[in-house]
């Protein structure tokens, strides 16, 4: 492995700005869970956090590792509209944090009272979040043609993903419920 190409290196430094920001996001979690635990949020699955935590940091060192040992090139007609795609699932993202405020957490917490949202992209998708996750997860390693990388998250994050939508459809259905019974 000899020195870095300039395609390699910008790369890298995308890799680690989308790095920051999902470092953001978690700040942002942990804000709205001690606020959602403050009102008794009830966390639902927490059992699959810790393999969805793990997934999510193997992505990124796969980008890297990938980049770097097996040298892919950098294909423009796919490199540049993957990076469109991954603005896109970036701005999809902020855009459901925006929409569900405190409520918006990177686990499964329900606050007991507070109504499902139908705004913003709740409006027309039951899980946007997900869409901007799983485009994200395709979308970074493919920016730099990493192959292996895109289909080995992509795969894994799909069978996570259905776990994941199961525990938050049963929370959010006993919210329903919740919301219904009489007191």
């Amino acid at each position: 492995m000899g020195s870095l190409r300039a395609s390699q290196g910008w790369y890298l430094a995308l890799v680690a700005l989308v790095l920051v920001v999902r470092l953001l996001e978690l700040r942002v979690a942990k804000r709205h869970l001690a606020w959602a635990r403050s009102r008794g949020g009830i966390e639902y699955g927490a059992g699959h956090y810790p393999v969805m935590v793990a997934l999510h940091t193997a992505l990124f060192v796969a980008c890297v590792v990938e980049v770097l040992v097996a040298d892919p090139p950098f294909l423009p007609w796919l490199g540049w509209p993957m990076l469109a795609v991954l603005a896109a699932a970036h701005a999809l993202r902020w855009w459901c944090i925006a929409t569900l405020g405190n409520q918006w957490n990177t686990r499964v917490v329900v606050v007991p009272g507070l109504p499902l949202q139908i705004r913003g992209p709740y409006r027309w998708l039951r899980h946007p979040n997900y869409v901007a996750v799983v485009a994200e997860g395709l979308a970074l390693p493919l920016v730099h043609t990493n192959w292996v990388t895109a289909t080995a998250f992509t795969l894994a994050d799909l069978a996570l993903l259905r776990v994941r939508i199961r525990v938050e459809n049963r929370a959010l259905a006993s919210l329903a419920r919740r919301a219904t019974s009489p007191a």
